[in-house]
């Protein structure tokens, strides 16, 4: 029984980590008063610059505009913030060792206990920017897996990342 339940702790601690879809990380302008930015529009010239399709473009804006009018902004065509993005994508190689501790399992009997997978990683910068002085004031930064497989994935990932992103806008918001 015990050896069984030692058995099975890998697969939780596997299946623990794969949850873990976007990893976000920001940073702002401590002296910035962010409860005074009510108003929003997209910063064209940054956006024009980031590496991918006009479409993912526009599915990543609108996303960040369906998640800045639900934390009670509007868009604006004299606003108080700018809304800039980025992106970034590599390729990323994992190797999984199935031999959990250095040990094999006795009922594997297959060819090799080594598994290589490949799989884009792609990396999100939302940025935004004080209106009147152009300068930065927060940046969130999603890193996940991508998936492009069709168009409503890859919707549905977009969503999530902006979503996960802007979890953390305004600062101090995700522990209200």
């Amino acid at each position: 029984m015990k050896l069984s339940k030692l058995l099975f702790l890998p697969i939780i601690a596997l299946l623990a980590v794969s949850c873990v879809s976007v990893r976000v990380t920001t940073d702002y302008d401590t002296k910035v008063d962010f409860s005074k930015y009510k108003t929003f529009a997209f910063y064209k010239k940054g956006i024009d610059k980031a590496p991918i399709s006009d479409l993912d473009k526009k599915r990543i804006m609108r996303a960040i505009e369906a998640e800045l009018i639900a934390k009670g902004m509007k868009k604006s065509s004299s606003p108080d913030v700018l809304v800039s993005l980025f992106t970034k994508s590599r390729e990323r190689i994992n190797v999984n060792d199935n031999r959990f501790g250095g040990f094999w399992y006795p009922w594997y009997y297959g060819p090799s206990p080594m598994r290589v997978s490949q799989h884009t990683e792609g990396t999100l910068f939302i940025d935004l920017l004080d209106a009147g002085k152009k300068e930065l004031v927060w940046q969130g930064i999603g890193t996940g897996a991508l998936s492009v497989s069709n168009v409503e994935r890859k919707e549905a990932r977009i969503k999530e990342f902006v979503k996960e992103i802007m979890a953390k806008y305004p600062p101090g918001s995700q522990n209200k």
